[in-house]
């Protein structure tokens, strides 16, 4: 199963995420099929890859928790219903 999580990365108590694609029995900092996106927690950056994050959910992939949340707070989940009407190619949520 596909799962779209993250990946975590950067110096200690300075880290940051990647939103990744990850076949669910792979290690967490493995290697990915995909990157999807980037968090920051510090300072609550996000960016995210919309078109790509759709086509994954619609194939199937499940997104973890945290994962789930920071889609939610991106409205990501409302292009998923609307199927190929995906305009916009980056988002960015502050």
């Amino acid at each position: 199963m596909i799962k779209l999580r993250l990946k975590r990365y950067g110096k200690k108590r300075e880290t940051s995420y990647r939103i990744v694609a990850m076949n669910s029995s792979t290690r967490r900092d493995g290697r990915p099929l995909e990157e999807l996106g980037y968090y920051n927690p510090r300072n609550n950056e996000t960016r995210l890859d919309v078109p790509a994050i759709v086509k994954r959910l619609q194939e199937g992939a499940q997104p973890t928790d945290t994962v789930r949340d920071i889609l939610r707070k991106a409205h990501v989940f409302e292009q998923v219903g609307a199927g190929a009407n995906v305009e916009s190619s980056t988002a960015t949520v502050s």
